[in-house]
């Protein structure tokens, strides 16, 4: 017959356990030591409800005993195929999936700590820092399903019947592995190519990066698929294995600064020393110009007679500089229409005698066509280097623009 004094040890031991799990709790949430162990918070969120389960079965498994039951033979042993056993196989399958599950969330608290310090290092050390952090990410999801298949093969072979089948399970494991790598040939491609990814430095988080043509940072990036968060918030998600079989812009592979330019199409007359002085002048007093690189330079003159003025200027950012770029255009263009605007973009024509006195009014040569409507301003082409500014596919003189 079950003894009531194991059962109430028993239900002690475990109440217990769950009480000292919950001392920790507040233990590690008190100022004195929240403020000096900087893992406390992150155990305390993470370990919480997995330290009570792994708790309790331990309790459970360490006091409890099959007799406990009463299902026993004449040797005192419990008899197989009882409620004993059985309880005893849902106990220990309980434990392995307890520690497991509290392995897990204590290696992410641990990666929770360093990720955030990482988050918060600016300038130089930016770009190593998004580096470690995007292959911490990949590491502790690869631990964490190495974690759950050893989990479930030791389940598995707390079966007996399972045991005895083992050696044959190891004899038949090449065959079995070749025609499972032959179904799950993507799935595979794309694992290794997210391990190639994080250890290759070819992309990290947060990196700014063109991709079919759209501009976006990487927000998330896992061992299967890429999220790319587009300027206009919208999410891009692709397999990982497109990103080591199809070209893509990287813009900040090094550093995150870029180097955009303005093209303004204006007449001849336009005094170019007056508008470098004017553009350096405006550039100074900006807070997105990173007080590096500027110029304004004739870089060549239209078929319709028109010359082509091209101002540089340097960003911390690819947003940064689009946003300089729109407030620096529009400077410019008030400040030609204003101060000179004899200079504003314009066509000539040209009257020339006829036989019989009549005359004829015509296009001067390299002049555009006579009476058609002015072809709107041409702006950064798209497609072109990564130092073109906003994202391809965006009109330029459209008033949408990569979120500040």
């Amino acid at each position: 017959m079950p003894s009531l004094g194991s059962w109430t040890l028993l239900v002690l031991t475990v109440v217990a356990a769950v009480v000292a799990v919950e001392l920790l709790r507040r233990l590690l949430k008190s100022r004195r030591v929240n403020g000096r162990f900087s893992l406390a918070g992150p155990l305390v969120e993470r370990c919480t409800w997995p330290g009570f389960a792994t708790a309790g079965v331990v309790a459970f498994n360490t006091v409890y005993v099959p007799g406990m039951t009463g299902h026993t033979g004449a040797d005192g042993r419990p008899v197989p195929g009882t409620s004993g056993n059985a309880i005893e196989q849902v106990v220990t399958l309980l434990l392995i999936a307890c520690v497991a599950w509290l392995v897990i969330q204590a290696a992410y608290a641990v990666t929770d700590v360093v990720l955030e310090r990482l988050g918060t290092v600016e300038g130089e050390g930016n770009r190593r820092a998004r580096r470690i952090r995007t292959q911490i990410a990949l590491v502790r999801r690869v631990a964490a399903a190495v974690i759950i298949i050893v989990a479930m093969g030791a389940m598995l072979f707390s079966f007996p019947a399972v045991r005895a089948l083992g050696a044959g399970l190891l004899a038949s494991a090449g065959i079995a592995g070749v025609v499972a790598g032959i179904a799950a040939q993507s799935t595979l491609s794309n694992l290794i190519a997210g391990l190639q990814l994080a250890f290759s430095d070819a992309i990290r988080l947060d990196d700014a990066v063109v991709v079919d043509g759209e501009w976006g940072r990487i927000e998330e990036l896992t061992l299967t698929y890429v999220v790319v968060r587009l300027w206009d918030e919208r999410r891009l998600i692709l397999p990982v294995s497109y990103f080591t079989t199809n070209p893509f812009e990287n813009w900040t592979r090094y550093e995150s600064r870029v180097i955009g330019h303005v093209l303004l199409y204006v007449d001849w007359s336009v005094p170019v020393d007056e508008l470098r002085a004017e553009l350096y002048r405006r550039l100074r007093d900006h807070p997105l110009w990173d007080q590096k690189d500027w110029s304004v330079q004739v870089t060549g003159v239209q078929p319709n007679g028109l010359v082509e003025l091209r101002a540089l200027m340097s960003a911390s950012d690819a947003p940064s500089v689009w946003d300089l770029k729109c407030d620096m255009r529009e400077h410019l263009v008030s400040y030609v229409r204003e101060k000179y605007p004899e200079a504003l973009p314009r066509l000539r024509v040209e009257e020339t005698a006829l036989p019989g006195g009549s005359e004829r009014t015509g296009p001067r040569p390299g002049a555009g066509l006579l009476g058609g409507p002015r072809a709107p301003y041409p702006d950064d082409v798209a497609g072109s280097q990564a130092d073109d500014g906003p994202p391809p596919k965006v009109d330029a003189d459209a008033d949408a623009g990569p979120a500040r």
